[in-house]
């Protein structure tokens, strides 16, 4: 079953409007909607563990430079 990608609540398919609606906040989304919103959350998760990783490259480069 989809989670809702606003507050993280199941979605119900209604096959009437052929549309998912979330049971907490209400949210009324198509399939394609849907997809669409899960992946506008995702660049923002994977630029975090991008800059992470950068900092720490920056972080070490910096250490065993100081150590020389």
């Amino acid at each position: 079953m989809p989670y809702c990608p606003e507050c993280g609540g199941e979605m119900k398919y209604i096959s009437m409007t052929k549309r998912y609606a979330c049971k907490s906040c209400g949210l009324s989304v198509t399939h394609q909607e849907l997809i669409e919103l899960r992946q506008q959350l995702r660049p923002k998760l994977e630029s975090d563990l991008e800059e992470r990783k950068r900092s720490r490259k920056e972080y070490l480069k910096w250490w065993l430079s100081k150590k020389k």
